[in-house]
């Protein structure tokens, strides 16, 4: 398939630059794909579209104070390096802006307590660096980092959590799994009253991020590997969830590519962990996911294509022209969208 056929206007004004209060006042979409149908909620609806014994997956990363500003030891020169993960120890797989002149055995100093050298360069055209420091790392980053917005975004975030879910527990991502942002604990606490089972899952959200698309035939891009961890405990309830005949429904793009990547076969996971660089695109057969909760994505990319398989791609640019004709608000901060492939089981 070719990368032009997954391409889309979008009028500058439409991509939001800063969250909506409360977090569940966005608009919500509702697709049903097979009856080729629309539909204009709020988030806050979303209860009315799901049924008890449903279960909803999250993924709950937490974005790390990834972006670091320092200077070159010797010129001085102005230097951005971003954490993507940790390799080993004090190594870690990074962006180094300007690249460039990012060569190896160059160090970098952020502050008296803390500075890297470049030790080598990735197949992505990133930079391995090791960390020189004294004390805590985890304490320093916490410091000196600052937490990474979207190059799209170009308001200064007030509140630096409201670029975190309210469930994000395992520290690792470098962006946040933007689909889970329009939970409110109020929400979650309502939908498990009602018998929906909420299940987590673990996917630290690296470089493939970052990276466009650079082909024409999109079956030539190669992925960035992340990782990822399911529990035994949440692969039981998926299981067993599956076997009642109700709805897996993933919150977001990395809960679904965690949960496809750790599937074995049709409705069959276990618990496991490991890196991953699973690329859904149309054709790909869904092994685990019924429904999907997710925002509206950039053109061209590799989530818009995700969304392409699960729904049909022609339904889908259909219906983000419907959202853009609307004027709903795109990408992280934006507005949300359901996908449900199946009714609720009564």
């Amino acid at each position: 398939m070719l990368l032009s056929e997954f391409d889309y206007n979008l009028p500058e004004e439409l991509i939001a630059q800063t969250p909506i209060e409360p977090r569940n006042a966005s608009r919500l979409m509702v697709l049903d794909p097979p009856a080729e149908t629309i539909e204009h909620h709020h988030f806050y609806d979303l209860k009315n579209f799901l049924a008890p014994g449903d279960t909803l997956i999250f993924n709950d990363t937490r974005v790390m104070p990834a972006r670091l500003i320092g200077y070159r030891d010797k010129t001085g020169g102005r230097v951005e390096v971003f954490l993507l993960r940790r390799m080993d120890g004090d190594t870690w797989e990074t962006l180094v802006k300007p690249g460039r002149k990012a060569q190896e055995g160059q160090i970098i100093r952020f502050s008296e307590e803390l500075a890297c050298e470049i030790i080598g360069h990735t197949d992505f055209g990133g930079r391995v660096v090791k960390f020189h420091y004294e004390g805590i790392f985890e304490e320093i980053l916490d410091r000196l980092g600052e937490t990474p917005l979207p190059p799209y975004i170009h308001e200064k975030l007030a509140d630096k959590e409201r670029y975190q879910t309210v469930y994000s527990k395992e520290e690792g991502s470098a962006a946040a799994p933007t689909a889970g942002l329009h939970f409110t604990k109020e929400q979650m606490q309502e939908l498990e009253s009602m018998g929906v089972n909420l299940g987590f899952v673990t996917l630290h959200v690296g470089l493939g991020t970052f990276r466009p698309v650079n082909v024409d035939n999109i079956e030539e891009h190669v992925m960035h590997k992340e990782y990822y961890c399911i529990s035994d405990e949440t692969a039981k309830l998926i299981r067993d969830t599956k076997a009642a005949g109700h709805r897996v429904v993933a919150v977001g793009t990395t809960s679904i590519r965690t949960l496809e990547a750790a599937a074995s076969a049709k409705n069959e996971i276990s618990g496991k962990s490991g890196w991953t660089d699973i690329f859904i695109y149309p054709g790909y057969e869904f092994k685990i996911v019924d429904a999907i909760i997710t925002n509206f994505h950039l053109p061209k990319s590799t989530l818009i294509m995700l969304i392409s398989a699960f729904a049909g791609r022609e339904f889908v640019l259909h219906a983000y022209k419907t959202a853009v004709d609307e004027k709903y608000r795109f990408f992280s901060f934006g507005d949300a969208m359901l996908i449900l492939r199946q009714s609720a089981k009564c």
